[in-house]
């Protein structure tokens, strides 16, 4: 038998008591400030309504180790902050009564949060009622239990947090090994190898934008978007592997690829390569390319396809760049690819921690 079990059958056997939020906590709307408040180098993170904060600020209205709930924006966020920070008027902070562990009572609310979600009132923009949340109905077994339910969530969230860490180093890995091999300082190899430079107009059959303006949420064939899948449609264009530019908005330059039966929509650049360049190894290089940096204009940025034609793209001898795919295929896999590496091992520890999480919140209420 574990500790905990040892725990609940000594001090809570049967039953548990429930306690409305309201009367366990005390919640607390924090202070507006706006984007002009804003410092590059400030002290303290300002959490406002998002699921990440808005930015940095030189003072602070709330200590460390405190429970968040966005109010507004992406409503019923549940979050606990590990600094202390600046608590925006749209940003609501959870402070517990004694009877109530704090690192408990966040994960109790965050076992709660689909149904937090669920609850928003929907809206521009969407809000999270503030009495709904007093009356939202939580566990309260006895301080010893909390404790140990919390010391054993923590050993969870502790090792997904080395692997997500080791993930980080391994992209940053992947980034500096993908910028050290696509760039070449002249038109030679070390090897003495020619290495040819080419304009992507030059290479590709057309760079140009999808058409398709619709958003239609059925159909058995995908209409790729800005960054991936964005709706469905009865028709598709094309059947074959093709590199993809997001065109317009935030995303301009993003680039990613599209296999199989599909139609692209008008705000998405299709490079449509020659058959006799290798598409992963181009692929490999648009992405090193920062082509955001091509973007024009401040509310809606856009990339366009005439000048994307225009860029050049360093092409050396065809067992060089098979080379450089391979090394570069093995850390895509290892740093992006969800079914296998560092971010299927993160997902798998994700959905045990979830599991556990609902197990070890979850009692017998009492009354009932």
């Amino acid at each position: 038998m574990s500790k905990l079990d040892e725990l609940i059958k000594e001090l809570c056997p049967s039953v548990v008591e429930y306690r409305k939020l309201g009367e366990i906590a005390d919640i607390k709307r924090g202070e507006r400030i706006t984007k002009t408040d804003l410092v590059e180098d400030g002290l303290f993170p300002v959490v406002s309504g998002g699921t990440a904060p808005m930015g940095l600020i030189n003072k602070k209205n709330r200590y460390a180790n405190t429970i968040t709930i966005s109010s507004y924006g992406a409503a019923g966020f549940v979050d606990f902050q590990k600094k202390d920070f600046w608590a925006n008027d749209v940003c609501l902070s959870v402070f517990p009564q004694k009877t109530v562990v704090n690192k408990y009572l966040y994960y109790a609310l965050k076992n709660q949060q689909t149904y937090i979600y669920a609850n928003t009132t929907k809206a521009i923009p969407d809000h999270i009622p503030t009495k709904f949340l007093e009356n939202l109905e939580i566990p309260v077994p006895p301080l010893q239990v909390q404790n140990e339910i919390v010391r054993i969530l923590d050993k969870f969230t502790s090792l997904e947090a080395e692997l997500e860490a080791e993930l980080e180093a391994r992209r940053k890995q992947y980034e500096y090994y993908r910028d050290s091999l696509l760039t070449f300082g002249d038109d030679a190899m070390p090897d003495g190898r020619q290495v040819e430079w080419k304009t992507l107009g030059e290479i590709a059959k057309s760079v140009s934008s999808g058409k398709n303006k619709k958003k239609d949420s059925f159909g058995d064939f995908i209409v790729y978007g800005s960054t991936g899948p964005i709706a469905k449609t009865d028709k598709y264009i094309y059947n074959k592997e093709q590199i993809l530019i997001a065109r317009v908005g935030a995303n301009a330059g993003f680039v990613y690829k599209a296999n199989g039966k599909y139609d692209v929509s008008d705000n998405t650049i299709i490079v449509d390569l020659l058959d006799t360049y290798n598409l992963q190894y181009i692929f490999y290089s648009l992405k090193n390319m920062n082509l955001h940096k091509y973007a024009k204009g401040g509310g809606q940025p856009l990339v366009t396809a005439g000048e994307l034609k225009n860029i050049k793209i360093p092409l050396p001898p065809l067992e060089e760049q098979e080379r450089i795919v391979a090394i570069l295929d093995r850390f895509e896999s290892l740093c992006n690819d969800i079914t296998s590496g560092l971010p299927a091992e993160i997902d798998a520890r994700r959905k045990q921690y979830e599991y556990y999480r609902d197990k070890l919140l979850t009692f017998k209420k009492k009354g009932a």
